[in-house]
């Protein structure tokens, strides 16, 4: 099967999160994504985790399937390269400033139907991260256990990846819009933007306005629902969740706990078919089911839910995931066992998004990361039309660098 955005060309001068993850999703839905970076690395090109050759993880995890070319950005001959690379591909993917010769008005001097899309921290231009915007709109003051007044951090940097998401949407359908109009336009995305909308629409601003309340922290609970963790017998750790009412029957089922269960809803005076109700009980209710995980196994805790239709999950250590989880291998299509240079083989995935139709053959983009600046004669060359002779010159003053 063709890959959907086969044909759409993208240059990405980006780093860190949001706008490199962008750029993957389109690359592994098959456009043509050209990463251009400092020579010697960018911002993000050696950042945490690495393998012991210093190779950075983080880097190689991010630009799977694009292209590299390195360059010097402070030399104005390179600068004129990329403005032109920018013009040739139409779409232009960025989170650094879009000021001097990557402005707007700029790059569309070359070409009246550019789309630019332009990642910034806040609306106003003030610089953000994810860190520094995740604590800013509540939610580590609802994460945590309620004996422990610290805020809490999301060790999942979620404001970038979700902005990446929507970058990546926004550019096609800016480009969709150029299609049908011919028309370009920047388009601008701010990550704290992406979070308030979220904050929004997840009722947690009407929950403080309309309300009037300030959310707690539940620790491992589900807010509104029935859901927490729970020990078993080897001293492992399931999340058990019930939000339909075939899972709650299921969890009574299992545990055989029907009868308590009735017993406490007759002391409390509740229907525990509201799950509103479950949720206000869920310490009283959870003191009827601890006793039947902390006589069981993982193996047998998995076995029981499971027959019965229990919605639960492992918690696990990364390794744990990698050794356990027959999702995170190639039995899954999502994976691919690939030799990534300067790392080794190792697991990479592809788009979770699989085109083709049930029993189809597809191809979920997984590819390994480019080495920095493998790219860079190729697109001087074939994308720019340079000669061997120029790209050389380039080469030797220090203007553009190659893998080698």
């Amino acid at each position: 099967m063709t890959a959907p955005l086969e044909g759409l060309s993208v240059v990405e001068g980006t780093a860190f999160v949001a706008a490199p993850s962008g750029g993957m999703t389109l690359a592994q839905l098959g456009a043509d994504v050209i990463r251009f970076d400092q020579v010697g690395g960018g911002l993000d090109h050696r950042r945490w985790p690495l393998t012991a050759d210093g190779v950075s993880l983080y880097w190689n995890g991010l630009n799977r399937g694009k292209r590299s070319l390195a360059v010097n950005l402070r030399d104005p001959e390179v600068t004129e390269l990329l403005s032109e690379l920018i013009a040739r591909a139409g779409n232009f993917l960025t989170n650094f400033p879009a000021v001097g010769w990557m402005s707007y008005d700029q790059l569309r001097s070359r070409r009246e139907d550019l789309v630019m899309l332009v990642i910034t921290g806040s609306h106003d231009g003030t610089s953000a991260l994810d860190y520094t915007i995740n604590c800013a709109v509540g939610y580590p003051a609802m994460t945590g256990h309620p004996d422990d007044p610290r805020p809490v951090n999301n060790v999942v940097p979620a404001w970038d990846l979700v902005c990446g998401q929507m970058a990546a949407l926004g550019l096609v359908a800016a480009d969709r819009h150029r299609y049908r109009t011919g028309e370009g336009q920047q388009v601008t995305i701010a990550l704290s933007d992406v979070a308030l909308a979220t904050v929004g629409s997840l009722g947690n601003l009407a929950e403080a306005q309309v309300n009037g309340e300030v959310r707690g922290r539940v620790g491992n609970a589900i807010y509104g629902a029935f859901g927490r963790d729970f020990t078993t017998a080897d001293d492992r750790r399931v999340m058990v969740v019930a939000i339909t009412p075939k899972q709650w029957r299921g969890l009574l089922e299992v545990t055989g706990m029907g009868t308590g269960v009735a017993a406490l809803a007759d002391e409390l005076g509740v229907d525990f078919g509201d799950e509103g109700a479950r949720y206000g009980a869920t310490g009283r209710l959870c003191d009827l089911f601890d006793p039947w995980f902390a006589a069981r196994t993982l193996v047998q805790v998995a076995d029981g839910l499971d027959a019965h239709g229990v919605c639960w999950g492992p918690y696990r250590t990364v390794a744990e995931l990698v050794a356990e989880d027959p999702r995170c291998s190639t039995a899954n299509p999502l994976f691919a066992e690939l030799d990534q240079p300067g790392v080794g083989t190792h697991l990479v995935p592809g788009s979770p998004l699989a085109f083709g139709g049930s029993g189809a053959a597809v191809d979920r983009g997984a590819r390994v990361a480019p080495l920095l600046g493998q790219h860079t004669v190729e697109i001087l060359t074939g994308d720019l039309g340079l000669t061997s002779a120029e790209v050389g010159a380039l080469i030797d003053r220090g203007a553009v660098a190659t893998a080698d």
